[in-house]
């Protein structure tokens, strides 16, 4: 049976096509489907400036692209009857979930763009073997599955790239939501304050920071303050003066990551006793909250990375844990997969607080939660089930959820984490569910080459 083939749209190729020919090219597609998939990851290996890919596991580094393939082959049956909208939409959510979890492993948008250059090849230089092997062909043929697999690639670029975009717009407003909060609070503080500064010193007028206020307090001798009440002054300024120190620590930490000026430093450390010391070190911290800080993995992990670069991405997400749980605890957990011979490392974070679902204030912490869920989908549909990490475990929760008006933000320590994660090549995911608190994970490699 033959018909004629176009593009959508009603402009046609002028080509008549044998529809069984289509249909044995699909068939011969979705038949050599996994030596495609090993084509692409070679090409990648080859010329890849980092060593990210080469330490995913195979069903990590497949992700969502064997399912793209099997739209090419459905698109390629169907060319150019009327696209089905449902199908048009499941095959856009596969390139947008294949650019959200490589987001969450750690790439950067360039080298999203240069693995879809590397399909691309890859299906096309398939795409020639077969023409070759099958002389007998068509012209009109090949040229529909040259364009059928032009179009999809151009999607797949085209939404990847549209989806860093949003995903740094979800960053952006996070930190504007923040930036918000803290002024909402400074105001609130300053009006609080404004009746004790007035009984205090009847000459101080209108709206003052908390700093400011405290300064002058402590500064003029002509204003009668007890002991205790010069104490208390004293230590407000101390606290807010140490909480300004560490907002411009981290902003500078993050405009130091976001221009590239932070390079990876390697050496070989031991990983185990990196943790376990910080982790000793932050138990004050948590016994001053009444929680409890537990520790668990190997005794000894030797591994190659930043050593000063992990203890940061540690102290902001155990420090935030602390922070935001009320009762429990938090337990660091750290290790590898053996029983699979995973070539990366873990350590998680995990707390009993209430969990961050539905928060409205924490729109990068929703997104990688997002995307560690997209991730642990393709994972379950996945036949290749070698060199695989399991999905993050979270501990039930034994704090209170909190008022809406009260719900945390994320400050800039989540985006300078997310920033750390991507310049060493390591995943980043989020998991929580009702009832369960919160655990990030994160995943490095255990070496880097060159």
């Amino acid at each position: 049976m033959r018909r004629a083939r176009g593009k959508p749209g009603g402009t046609f190729l002028s080509t008549v096509v044998d529809i069984s020919q289509l249909n044995e090219l699909a068939d011969a597609l979705l038949a050599r489907r996994q030596a495609i998939l090993a084509a692409w990851r070679n090409a990648g290996e080859q010329t890849a400036e980092r060593s990210i890919a080469s330490s995913l596991s195979r069903a990590q580094f497949n992700d969502h692209i064997p399912a793209v393939l099997d739209c090419l082959a459905h698109t390629i049956r169907e060319w150019p009857d009327d696209r089905d909208p449902a199908a048009d939409l499941n095959r856009t959510a596969r390139v947008c979930e294949h650019g959200l979890q490589r987001w969450q492993q750690g790439y950067q948008l360039r080298e999203l763009i240069r693995e879809w250059g590397h399909l691309q090849l890859s299906v096309a230089d398939e795409l020639e073997r077969y023409a070759v092997s099958h002389p007998e062909l068509q012209a009109g043929v090949m040229r529909t599955a040259r364009r059928a697999w032009a179009e999809l690639c151009a999607d797949g670029v085209t939404e990847s790239a549209t989806q860093y975009w949003r995903l740094h717009q979800a960053e952006s407003a996070g930190h504007v939501n923040d930036l918000e909060q803290a002024l909402s609070a400074l105001h609130s503080i300053e009006q609080s304050r404004a009746e004790a500064w007035r009984a205090a010193a009847h000459d101080l007028r209108g709206s003052v920071t908390v700093v400011k206020g405290a300064t002058t307090l402590l500064r003029d001798t002509g204003i009668p303050m007890s002991d205790p009440d010069r104490r208390e002054v004293g230590e407000i300024l101390s606290s807010s003066v140490s909480s300004l120190h560490e907002m411009l620590n981290d902003l500078l930490s993050l405009a130091r990551l976001e221009a590239g000026h932070e390079q990876r430093e390697l050496s070989t450390f031991d990983a185990a006793l990196l943790l376990r010391d910080f982790c000793h070190a932050s138990k004050g911290t948590a016994a001053e909250r009444g929680l409890f800080l537990k520790m668990d993995g190997p005794s000894e992990l030797a591994v190659e990375g930043d050593k000063a670069k992990i203890r940061r991405i540690l102290q902001n997400l155990l420090l935030n844990a602390i922070k935001y749980t009320t009762h429990g605890g938090v337990s660091v957990t750290w290790g590898i997969d053996e029983t699979r011979g995973t070539d990366r490392w873990t350590f998680s974070v995990q707390d009993t607080g209430p969990g961050i679902d539905d928060n409205p204030a924490a729109p990068l912490a929703q997104e990688i939660h997002n995307a560690t869920e997209v991730a642990n989908d393709a994972r379950e549909a996945s036949t290749d089930r070698r060199r695989d990490i399991v999905p993050a475990a979270t501990l039930p929760s034994a704090s209170a959820q909190l008022p809406e008006n009260q719900q945390p933000g994320e400050g800039v320590g989540l985006t300078i984490v997310k920033r750390l994660c991507e310049l060493l090549d390591a995943g980043l995911e989020l998991a929580t569910q009702p009832g369960q608190g919160t655990t990030f994970r994160v995943i490095l490699p255990r070496n880097y080459s060159g």
